[in-house]
């Protein structure tokens, strides 16, 4: 819903962590200092995400000024990727993937075996 309204045609994931303390003055910064990415580019939301793995971060630049989101998952947490300090451009279904816990850049779905049958 989100992406019809503001017109999101591009979703940045930016690997690792980010003090998700800063705000948008302080992570506009991130994304041109450390990722080299312009953070005044309509309709692309940049996704940042703490140590904590239960909540995230989003900016999005209007046009007129920045939306900046904030997420927090009340039960579970999300799969982010860790390994890498580079931004990574997300299709669709790896955004959907996010939102669902699973690591975007690499999903997979545990095997589980039950310890009792029923």
């Amino acid at each position: 819903m989100l992406e019809n309204v503001a017109k999101i045609n591009r979703v940045v994931l930016a690997c690792g962590t980010v003090d998700l303390r800063k705000g948008i003055d302080g992570l506009s910064m991130i994304i041109g200092d450390k990722y080299k990415q312009n953070p005044f580019e309509k309709g692309t939301l940049f996704l940042f995400c703490g140590r904590r793995s239960d909540r995230i971060k989003g900016l999005l630049w209007m046009g007129d000024g920045f939306l900046l989101l904030y997420k927090r998952i009340e039960s579970g947490s999300l799969s982010w990727p860790r390994t890498t300090e580079d931004a990574a451009d997300l299709t669709e279904e790896q955004f959907d993937y996010l939102m669902l816990g699973l690591n975007p850049l690499d999903p997979k779905i545990k095997d589980v075996t039950p310890q009792n049958s029923f």
